[in-house]
């Protein structure tokens, strides 16, 4: 009989592209940077008459243990711990603790994974994208009695139906990368959080029809980032430059990006049993699709084309 392989998802090979070595690095500089600040700061969570217990893990190891596991194809965060790290991985983290324990030091880092991810955003380039995604935390069947969100979570409905949990707003420009984020209830209107996620992003914003808003196009023409969207059926049509039409058509770039973060970097499921680690989870996720080497991009650079004139543009 053979031995049993831990069976990991059809992604794996292209997560596994991520250089943990180089996350390391970069968490273990950002952590000594904030070690002396984090020490005089309450951390979450934060419950009556708790004692804050040392480990003798640094919370940068954890952090980039979690990073790893949300790259790493395996299903679930226990036979990642208990099938890959400790038994490969004990030479690189020589402190390794208990997978109850390492379960327990998570919710610690939650600040820290908050503010380093701040550092792992994108460059703006004049050219964004925006969309939200539902993060579903049970199935809708089981939302009465799902307990974790109770108060929490709340309905939404997209082009796919009805869903129970979170909306994930995220902003990305043209070469795939972060520029913002934002979570909320799934009953959220996607217009409602924007002005907010677009502070420090100018050029053109790129959307689906839910974004249509007058108020919300002059608010942000303020902020020197032009709206487009394309126009529903009833609304009267109005000109759009021809280079606009054409990256209208490549929205799906984002949905591109959402269909990773939830099918590689596995930032949803309905595993989870904490609120923390649930932000844990999403975070590191963000955290890891940052350090993937090939993102899906547009690629705008001309080849062998004699260049437009400035009227379309």
């Amino acid at each position: 009989m053979g031995v049993g392989i831990p069976r990991r998802s059809a992604s794996s090979m292209m997560a596994s592209r991520l250089d943990i070595t180089q996350i390391f690095w970069d968490v273990d500089d950002f952590w000594l940077h904030w070690s002396k600040l984090w020490e005089t700061q309450k951390q979450l969570p934060s419950m009556p008459n708790e004692k804050r217990c040392r480990s003798r893990m640094s919370l940068s190891e954890v952090m980039t243990i979690v990073i790893a596991f949300q790259g790493s194809g395996f299903r679930t965060f226990k036979e990642f711990y208990t099938l890959q790290v400790l038994p490969h991985w004990k030479k690189a983290f020589p402190n390794l603790v208990s997978y109850n324990r390492f379960v327990e030091l998570m919710p610690w880092c939650l600040m820290l994974l908050c503010c380093f991810l701040n550092t792992c955003k994108g460059e703006v380039t004049g050219i964004s994208f925006v969309d939200s995604t539902p993060i579903e935390v049970c199935h809708p069947c089981r939302s009465r009695s799902h307990k974790v969100f109770k108060d929490i979570a709340g309905w939404g409905k997209n082009s796919m139906g009805w869903h129970f949990g979170f909306k994930l707003h995220l902003i990305i420009n043209d070469r795939g990368e972060l520029l913002a984020f934002k979570l909320t209830p799934g009953n959220t209107d996607d217009r409602k959080p924007l002005p907010e996620m677009t502070e420090g992003i100018f050029g053109k914003l790129f959307g689906d029809r839910g974004y249509i808003s007058q108020d919300l196009f002059e608010k942000l023409y303020e902020q020197q980032l032009q709206l487009i969207t394309r126009s529903k059926k009833n609304m009267k049509q109005k000109l759009v430059k021809l280079i606009d039409k054409i990256l209208l058509r490549k929205r799906a770039l984002i949905e591109t990006v959402n269909d990773q973060l939830k099918n590689i970097f596995q930032i949803e499921h309905s595993r989870h049993r904490s609120m923390w680690n649930f932000l844990v989870n999403l975070m590191a996720g963000l955290i890891a699709y940052s350090y993937l080497p090939n993102k899906p991009s547009l690629d705008l650079e001309p080849k062998g084309l004699q260049a437009l004139p400035p009227a379309v543009f």
